[in-house]
């Protein structure tokens, strides 16, 4: 049956659930439990805290976070075109060379420029 060949999978998954449980609940009922003021106070880096730590922060740092996840993940795109470059790259029939793989990155990349000369006029990247 198709079934048993994810009795492994299956076993290592309930034994990693197991052992996260086990070892919360040993943390829940044998670990320490003594509690102070000082000890609820909130930590930054050894330094006595300034503010609240529910602080508003800027548009901008997210406006920021949000542009680099974006240029990140489109940059992690290019990995797989550069693996399958040569596959890409073959003209009809797999022999030859065609520029296909070279012109559809060229493309990809002339829509990152544009996107980044556009948030780059928009002024959303630069820290004043």
């Amino acid at each position: 049956m198709q079934l048993q060949a994810y009795i492994p999978a299956g076993l290592c998954i309930a034994l990693g659930v197991g052992f996260c449980g086990l070892f919360t609940a040993l943390a829940v009922f044998i670990g320490p439990k003594a509690t102070n003021p000082e000890k609820l106070k909130p930590f930054e880096c050894g330094s006595e805290p300034i503010g609240t730590p529910r602080g508003r922060y800027s548009v901008k740092f997210y406006q920021v976070a949000i542009l680099f996840l974006v240029f990140d993940i489109e940059a992690a795109f290019m990995y797989p075109w550069a693996v399958l470059y040569d596959k890409l790259s073959r003209g009809a029939g797999g022999v030859g060379v065609s520029i296909f793989g070279f012109t559809e990155m060229l493309i990809f990349v002339a829509i990152l420029v544009v996107a980044l000369a556009y948030v780059w006029r928009k002024k959303a990247i630069g820290w004043d």
